[in-house]
């Protein structure tokens, strides 16, 4: 029941997708810093993936796909501390973006929040 409530909470249809980029941040000393990752999961609203530099839910970020130079703002969602070391970040469009993630057939929901 409760993979089925998680289901009717998300708003489009996650992708496993690999696929580099860049994450822009500001720390609490307002300074701008960057690092590089790869997604391991995206959907039409936002995405997963891991980064080294430690953010927190709410903060605002901006992800660059260095394949197409397409940016996007972003707010962090989730964060969690991974046994490996680092973070796993769930991130969310401020807008709905799908054409951000280069995908020949994107799922079908994901036309319904076409920008």
């Amino acid at each position: 029941m409760g993979d089925r409530s998680n289901r009717e909470q998300r708003r489009s249809e996650r992708v496993k997708l690999s696929i580099p980029v860049i994450v822009l941040a500001e720390t609490r000393e307002r300074e701008q810093v960057q690092e590089e990752t790869v997604t391991s999961v995206v959907n039409a609203h936002g995405g997963l993936f891991k980064l080294k530099m430690e953010v927190l839910v709410g903060q605002p970020i901006v992800v660059v796909n260095p394949l197409t130079n397409k940016e996007e703002s972003c707010r962090v969602v989730r964060v969690d501390e991974l046994p490996s070391g680092g973070f796993g970040v769930a991130f969310a469009f401020d807008t709905p973006a799908p054409d951000f993630w280069p995908l020949t057939t994107p799922p079908l929901d994901w036309n319904l929040v076409r920008s």
